[in-house]
């Protein structure tokens, strides 16, 4: 896990100083949950997380994110945020757009306190998503 955990410091550093020497990275995901905004534009709860068999790519060199789901969705990264720690999470966040024009952001978090597990999230004004990922070898 300490290996982990020193790649994700790497990409970390990578994405907010050397972007011309951008990598690829891909995340295999094991689940998903959603929530979306009822009418009212109250929040609903997390649906419980379903298996997920997906395979996520940031693509540093080309800024993009993609999600093999069944539908090939495709996020264009506009702006890398910075990275924000606290005692519980690692976050690191990108202002993105998808393949349809439609403006989020998405997370990559990492839970300290959870054994370093990681969650892909993808945050829409009226829907957000979130996967369990782990690095692929």
């Amino acid at each position: 896990m300490k290996s982990l955990r020193y790649l994700l410091l790497f990409a970390f550093i990578c994405f907010g100083f050397q972007k011309t020497a951008a990598q690829v990275y891909r995340f295999k995901t094991s689940s998903m949950s959603v929530m979306d905004k009822n009418e009212k534009g109250a929040w609903s709860n997390w649906s419980d997380f379903k298996k997920a068999d997906v395979i996520i790519t940031l693509d540093g060199n080309k800024d993009r994110f993609i999600v093999n789901s069944k539908e090939l969705q495709l996020y264009k990264i506009d702006a890398y945020l910075e990275k924000i720690s606290n005692e519980n999470d690692d976050t690191l966040g990108f202002n993105c757009t998808d393949n349809e024009g439609e403006k989020c952001v998405i997370l990559i978090v990492t839970r300290k306190k959870e054994d370093n597990r990681m969650q892909f999230y993808i945050n829409y004004n009226d829907l957000k998503m979130v996967y369990n990922i782990y690095n692929t070898k």
